[in-house]
């Protein structure tokens, strides 16, 4: 890790310090939980610690994570998160077929959806089909 061989937990604080680093345990965690498209990895009662380095928090979970398939429940989004996603292409792909080809919203929806997202297949097949 460091060269030079092991050093006091003091001279350790006083170089961390230096290097604008802070070190701090996150008490009372119950339980960590790794989501992945297939599986959960569940840590009971871990040791965390966050470590700060030039603003930038890192959290660092110590423990043995019991490893499980995730529930097709847990796995597709609660109505309420699935309402808040927004439906339909990009806002910004929206307005770039939009004034490139010189078309309402709607338009540039459906022009956008036929080509399966792609903005530049959009705006040519607008230009394309009208004579625009």
């Amino acid at each position: 890790m460091i060269p030079g061989g092991p050093r006091n937990p003091r001279q350790m604080e006083l170089m961390m310090r230096r290097l604008g680093m802070t070190s701090e345990p996150l008490p009372g965690v119950e339980e960590v939980v790794i989501r992945t498209r297939a599986l959960e990895h569940v840590f009971q009662a871990p040791e965390v610690t966050i470590l700060t380095v030039q603003g930038v928090r890192t959290y660092q979970v110590v423990g043995t994570p019991e490893t499980r398939p995730r529930s097709a429940a847990a796995a597709a989004p609660s109505g309420e998160a699935a309402a808040a996603e927004p439906r339909g292409p990009p806002e910004e792909d929206v307005h770039l077929v939009m004034e490139q080809a010189n078309v309402s919203r709607e338009e540039a929806v459906e022009a956008l959806d036929a080509t399966h997202g792609a903005p530049a297949e959009a705006i040519l097949r607008i230009l394309t089909r009208g004579g625009r």
